[in-house]
């Protein structure tokens, strides 16, 4: 805006006075910038309510008189830039002023900070906490004004929306093939494939709901868009990245086609054949660290369930034993574990355009069963149960694991080829050291699948002792709180007295492998506690530098000196 626009806009919102949308300050040098993100939280969360263009807050005039005074906040070359900046580090999803009008008068110069609505479906948070305003007040983002935001996307497509300027000619041909290949492949039993490909390609785009009546979709740029098309959907960005960790380190970006993408990033992924049991077990297994069709399953999802109004990308990050995948946006609908069994089918969908384009190229299902098939072939594969981290609402992290994590698990899963996939389920929780229910827990000892005590629970000594060898077993079993009262008693019938120093060195390497220092320190203390209760023990020492010794030895003691002063009396 030139200078007699904004002097115009001005005086409108003077005369208009203060709202849910606008608001007046004085903003002197002090003005704190925590307060200038509340104040953007605010405005544009109300901006969204209101369906405004913009909301506006205006340093320079007094908010009681209504009159210019005049403002010297952040006078210095470079500092509105930098605390534009500074407010995109604070904000989630990350949005900062559109723009900071200048404007000197003769009363002094103004700042018109001008903030842009909150993207559909997503309230802005500054610093963790939600805003919005009361009248003329700041106050915080209720609960009904946030689902308000938030049910915007029930209604809103971001896959479905036409692309301005792209036509046909911004298709990949070799992706377009390939879709062809796929419809054709899915409706075998409907049409012949040479009629497939006989289609003009505005038929056969309609017909696998990539377009609409010929224009193009976000949906179909993003399936089979060429790689130079991607800008028309920005600031969206239309990204795959493969990214290696560890002793070597590597990444590569994939644009569209997505459809053809998916199979590129696929063939970075360091995919070797690797042994899961020592050679000197009873058996032995050679697979392929990953199987493709679990982790494109994995891929397609990201992308089908993808939040792009968050403009951010899909990851895949190569770590030496496992995958991890992540896409923008919280889980949809219902929670990752709902779909584990394949019984639970979704009714909505973030995507409902692009998930229906997906399944007529045969990239995903949408009864659910992904998530299930997933499980299903990592159990085949005698691997770890892929993991979903849900905790962080602006994203989805999936663990798909490329090596074992406890050999007994897998072992268990070589040998009984009967388990069900609950059993699995909680097994694998027991290997990762996860909480189990009262009632899988009672399932799994009926079986004899598991033993010892929550949370420290193992594989049971049956499975154990004939897949692995007798002293890998001890390591882990260890032994009863018998054993180890055994010792102590021992130690000081001989040695009279030891510190809690001296019962740690005893016990220490005793104890099971399964325990880290930690419960080793309790372990020790508990079996001392049940010692003493029992009369067997006492510290004669300190609480802080305790002395123990056995009860029995001071009584024999205390007899000797009372019947010695028997015979001399």
């Amino acid at each position: 805006m030139d200078e007699q626009a904004l002097k115009q806009l001005l005086h409108s919102l003077i005369e208009r006075w203060e709202s849910e949308v606008v608001e007046f300050k004085r903003g002197g040098k002090g003005f704190f910038t925590s307060d200038l993100g509340k104040y953007l939280s605010a405005l544009a969360n109300e901006a969204n309510l209101r369906a405004c263009e913009s909301a506006w807050l205006v340093f320079g005039i007094d908010d009681k008189t209504r009159r210019i005074l005049g403002s010297e906040y952040r006078q210095a070359s470079g500092e509105l830039d930098r605390l534009k900046m500074q407010i995109a580090d604070g904000t989630e999803p990350s949005i900062t002023f559109r723009d900071i009008h200048e404007l000197e008068t003769p009363e002094g110069r103004v700042l018109l900070f001008e903030i842009p609505p909150a993207p559909m479906g997503m309230p802005i948070a500054w610093q963790g906490h939600y805003f919005a305003r009361a009248g003329e007040s700041l106050t915080g983002l209720g609960l009904d004004k946030q689902d308000a935001i938030r049910r915007q996307t029930d209604a809103t497509d971001w896959s479905v929306q036409l692309v301005p300027n792209a036509t046909l000619d911004h298709l990949d041909p070799e992706a377009v093939s390939k879709a062809r290949e796929s419809f054709a492949k899915k409706y075998a039993n409907r049409f012949e494939p040479g009629e497939v490909m006989g289609w003009p390609l505005p038929t056969f785009l309609d017909r696998a709901k990539l377009t609409l009546d010929g224009k193009v979709t976000r949906a179909a740029l993003l399936l089979l868009g060429k790689e130079e098309a991607a800008p028309l959907l920005s600031p969206h960005p239309a990204q795959l990245t493969w990214k290696l960790e560890g002793p070597e380190r590597a990444y590569q970006h994939f644009g569209p086609p997505f459809l053809l993408a998916t199979t590129r990033l696929y063939q970075q992924i360091r995919n070797v054949q690797v042994r899961i049991l020592p050679e000197d077990q009873l058996l032995g297994v050679e697979l392929a660290k990953y199987d493709q069709r679990i982790v494109l399953e994995a891929l397609h999802n990201c992308i089908a369930h993808q939040d792009y109004a968050r403009n951010g990308r899909v990851l895949v990050t190569e770590e030496p034993d496992r995958l991890i995948l992540e896409n923008a946006g919280g889980f949809f609908e219902g929670r990752p574990e709902d779909y584990v069994t394949g019984h639970k089918t979704p009714m909505h969908y973030r995507n409902p355009f692009l998930v229906n384009a997906m399944v007529e190229l045969n990239m995903i299902d949408t009864m659910g069963y992904g998530i299930h098939e997933m499980h299903l072939g990592q159990a085949k594969r005698y691997l770890p149960m892929p993991d979903y981290d849900v905790t962080d609402p602006s994203r989805v992290r999936l663990t798909i694991y490329g090596s074992i994590v406890e050999p007994a698990y897998t072992r268990m899963l070589i040998k009984k080829t009967e388990l069900s996939l609950q059993e699995i389920l909680a097994l694998d929780r027991v290997q990762k050291q996860l909480p189990l229910d009262k009632e899988m827990v009672s399932r799994l000892r009926r079986a004899k699948l598991i033993e010892g005590r929550q949370p420290n629970l193992r594989v049971s000594a049956e499975i154990a002792t004939a897949t692995a060898t007798k002293a890998q077993y001890i390591h882990t079993r260890g032994q009863d709180d018998a054993f180890y009262a055994k010792l102590v008693i021992d130690y000081l019938a001989k040695f009279g007295s030891a510190s809690r120093q001296e019962i740690d060195t005893l016990l220490w390497d005793k104890l099971s492998d399964a325990l880290d220092e930690p419960k080793k320190k309790t372990k020790v203390g508990n079996i001392l506690t049940k010692l003493r209760r029992a009369g067997q023990i006492r510290n004669a020492g300190s609480r802080g530098a305790p002395e123990w010794r056995l009860v029995r030895d001071d009584a024999e003691r205390s007899a000797e000196r009372n019947g010695g002063s028997a015979e001399r009396n």
